[in-house]
């Protein structure tokens, strides 16, 4: 029996399933650490409770792309050690320093960036040198890697910055086979070795390369930490391989806000894409774009509703969509389920995705903050 909704929509959020999948992950990562990212409001599962859901699962670490971020997750009462890996100029070192947040830096500038905030608090740096093996995004190009190693190591020497991290990122590891993999794994070993000539790669300096499709098909990748992020919500980084025993997590429903019977050629939402083909009812499902619904969504993703799969009908719009119940007895406050694991004949995020040209990431990540996140699975 489904709990009664506060509110018109709301995204479930199982973290059972979260730690579930963290601890399939760990195993799959044999004696590699594990740094689960949790960027963009942990894929927009809710960044706190996903957060201890994650380490609830075996990560030892968290990963963030903005330092907003980490920040975020200190003031939730997170403890496990934090690393941020985007940072620009003038954004806040100094409360990232004194909040024992490591760092990520690709270049020069930012390396003596960091080394100043650390002299301000007196803090010294947790510092992790990111390469670019050909991904061509961040890190550091390999011809400007040994000038960032000497940087580091001077400062390293000062005592403001701690080298604690070499690491890279993959471009294909979710396309098997792909040729840019090995060439990617040739890139790093030249730069770690690179690092071990220059003294920059100690015992304690943590390698990491492997996101979560490299952790499920890339053994040799795992070194000594590895990176799960999409996985860890149950979502398969590599589709056409299967699930590999991932569990969804996520779970978006809705109520129906009115049902209307409507006669035959009735043109619905804007620029009447759907018209009705005979007398019907027509549901309003209060989402839209501007709670991440794709306006693409129109006419292409389904929706179950009285035990039936139903398509959207008509224009996506900011706030609402509508469906074609036909002549079944639904009415408003009857709930809707856009997708979830599929257990009950749903569609899956991953259908969503394909059927919209896209990535599962896409579709759990857009999810906006007018939609609420409740937590099911709490218990540890």
């Amino acid at each position: 029996m489904t709990s009664p909704m506060a509110t018109p929509a709301e995204a479930r959020v199982d973290l059972a399933a979260i730690r579930h999948n963290v601890a399939l992950l760990k195993e799959r990562a044999g004696g590699a650490e594990v740094l689960g990212a949790v960027k963009a409001d942990a894929y927009g599962h809710g960044l706190v409770p996903t957060s201890e859901a994650v380490l609830q699962g075996g990560a030892s670490r968290l990963g963030t792309a903005y330092i907003r971020e980490a920040l975020a997750l200190r003031a939730g009462g997170i403890t496990a050690p934090l690393l941020s890996w985007i940072i620009t100029p003038g954004e806040p070192l100094d409360e990232a320093l004194e909040a024992e947040i490591e760092l990520s830096a690709a270049d020069e500038g930012l390396l003596d960036e960091i080394a100043a905030a650390a002299r301000r608090t007196g803090r010294t740096a947790r510092t992790h040198l990111e390469a670019d093996t050909g991904m061509s995004r961040g890190g550091s190009p390999l011809a400007a890697w040994p000038g960032l190693l000497a940087r580091a190591l001077a400062l390293q020497a000062e005592g403001v910055i701690e080298i604690v991290g070499l690491w890279s990122h993959f471009a294909c590891a979710d396309m098997p086979g792909h040729g840019s993999i090995d060439r990617q794994i040739e890139a790093f070993e030249a730069a770690l070795k690179q690092a071990e000539q220059a003294g920059a790669a100690g015992s304690h300096v943590i390698r990491h390369l492997a996101n979560s499709a490299a952790i499920l098909t890339l053994p040799r990748t795992h070194y000594d930490m590895v990176r799960p992020g999409i996985a860890m919500y149950g979502l398969s980084p590599v589709p056409e391989l299967g699930d590999f025993g991932l569990r969804q997590a996520m779970t978006l429903v809705a109520r129906i806000a009115l049902a209307k019977r409507v006669p035959e050629s009735s043109g619905v939402s804007y620029g009447h894409l759907y018209v009705t083909s005979s007398e019907t009812t027509l549901g309003l499902v209060p989402l839209g774009y501007a709670d991440g619904i794709l306006r693409h969504a129109t006419g292409r993703a389904e929706v179950l509703a009285g035990g039936r799969r139903r398509a959207i009908a008509g224009r996506v719009c900011m706030d609402q969509f509508m469906i074609d119940m036909g002549d079944d007895p639904l009415a408003a406050g009857d709930e809707v389920i856009l997708f979830g694991p599929g257990g009950r004949g749903e569609p899956t995020a991953q259908e969503w995705a394909d059927n919209l040209g896209t990535i599962t990431h896409e579709i759990v990540t857009r999810i906006g903050s007018r939609v609420p996140r409740v937590y099911r699975g709490s218990g540890t």
